[in-house]
């Protein structure tokens, strides 16, 4: 797999894989964490999950102006892992959420959000940067062998950013198993049984918002389902209070899974950061001077690459917008909408990464194919198919739900537990959905990182 590439490949794709892994733990979960949580609407966790999100791709930014001003990447990178690492350690902590500390408890849920945004905009897009010189230093090197060298060694790079994002979809298939199965663990343990509608109810009971008989019959239904021994408790509200405790302290034990990981990242990194390059050393060791025509060459050049760089990044923002649904409106759809007694609804979050590792080799060899016969596609021919396919997977979603008649979340939860448990879709809508996501994504994203790395001047 890694014959004919740049040496450091491997060791970049562990690292980011151990970074994407700590990452997906948290991503597979937070916008229902913040929902069991703090009691919060279904609007405003996604709010939250949206502004966090809108973070990490500004902070990319950010880190990157920080490495180019620097001059060391690497450093940049060693520290965005740390503040990640600080970020989970905060998000780790199992506190209950109570009316007297509750603002002041999401404010630091918050803090330790902008903390891993930050750290990521730190880590992810400069590691990619060094990826992206190794295979130019790997062209220039093939280069001086002459033209049929370089134009083998030129091939290699869409190949390489796709074995670099396999890896970081090895880590997001286990990664969302874990938390689920934390949570799980520690309900047992403490005589309880996972529903995911429960949290939900236990907010509303104690906050005064369960009034009607009904209200109280289905509580105490889905009450009875998720204790051990079957039987309805005495007190309620000690309940209620304690099935919230447990049920997101295990949520919180899963964030030190995401701490060991960036700290193995970080290992991994320091250990192999020699064989690494640093983007723009080489050209700020270079002193040439270039005449008045070259120069007016180079600023038509630069402006044409600008150009072809910002087209593709305003089309594949509305990809990134509509993939991104997967940790929101796709969890929550998961969670209300899909049987939720044997699979967990953020475990569905695995699909696409499972998708993305077995639909890679043969996306590479169709492109290779292609390629071969003399009818190879552009990337922005690519990226325009990938958007034409992440648009079916929604109209899939959207055509099955009006034929199921689906009411919005609010009045799902409205229904009494015969009608939801009706209601409840079968397990391959949500696979058919990432299905059609996921070849999208491969359309899109390794050949578009490639893509930048080529044009980005």
């Amino acid at each position: 797999m890694f014959k004919n590439h740049p040496k450091g490949l491997l060791a970049a794709a562990l690292s980011n894989m151990g970074e994407r892994f700590g990452y997906y733990i948290m991503n597979a979960v937070l916008t229902l964490f913040l929902c069991s949580k703090f009691g919060l609407s279904d609007a405003t966790g996604a709010l939250i999950y949206s502004i966090f999100y809108s973070g990490i791709y500004v902070l990319s930014l950010v880190g990157g102006i920080i490495a180019d001003r620097t001059q060391n990447y690497k450093t940049t990178i060693m520290s965005g892992l740390v503040v990640m690492a600080l970020g989970y350690v905060l998000l780790s902590i199992p506190i209950l959420a109570t009316p007297d500390n509750k603002v002041g408890l999401l404010a630091l849920t918050c803090g330790a959000l902008f903390m891993i945004a930050f750290g990521n905009g730190l880590f992810k897009g400069n590691l990619q940067a060094i990826v992206g010189q190794m295979y130019d230093n790997f062209e220039a090197e093939a280069a001086k062998e002459g033209p049929a060298a370089l134009a083998q060694a030129k091939e290699k790079r869409d190949s390489g950013f796709q074995i670099f994002y396999v890896f970081i979809n090895v880590g997001g298939l286990i990664a969302p198993f874990v938390a689920p199965l934390l949570r799980g663990w520690w309900l047992k343990v403490n005589g309880l049984i996972y529903n995911s509608s429960l949290p939900a109810l236990c907010h509303d009971f104690l906050n005064g918002n369960l009034t009607s008989s009904e209200d109280m019959i289905k509580l105490a239904e889905v009450v009875k389902a998720s204790t051990v021994n079957g039987l309805i408790p005495g007190d309620m509200a000690a309940f209620c209070t304690n099935y919230l405790d447990v049920f997101n302290s295990g949520i919180h034990y899963s964030f030190l899974a995401s701490v060991a990981a960036m700290l193995i990242s970080l290992v991994i990194f320091i250990a192999t950061k020699k064989i690494f390059p640093n983007p723009g050393k080489k050209e700020a060791k270079e002193v040439v001077n270039y005449t008045a025509e070259e120069k007016q060459a180079m600023a038509t050049e630069i402006k044409q690459r600008m150009y072809a760089l910002f087209a593709v990044l305003g089309v594949v923002i509305f990809f990134w917008f509509s993939f991104h649904q997967n940790g929101a409106s796709l969890s929550l759809f998961a969670r209300d909408f899909v049987d939720t007694s044997k699979v967990a609804p953020e475990i569905w979050q695995a699909v696409n990464p499972f998708f993305v590792i077995t639909l890679t080799p043969l996306i590479m060899w169709f492109f290779a194919r292609l390629a071969r016969k003399g009818k190879e596609i552009s990337t922005p021919r690519k990226i325009a198919i990938g958007m034409g396919i992440a648009g079916s997977a929604y109209l899939f979603l959207a055509i099955y739900s009006y034929i199921q008649g689906y009411p919005s979340a609010e009045e799902f939860r409205a229904m009494d537990i015969a009608a939801q448990t009706a209601a409840k879709a079968g397990w391959w809508v949500l696979i058919a959905t990432y299905f059609f996501l996921t070849v999208a994504e491969l359309f899109i994203s390794p050949l578009g990182l490639s893509f930048v790395s080529k044009v980005a001047p």
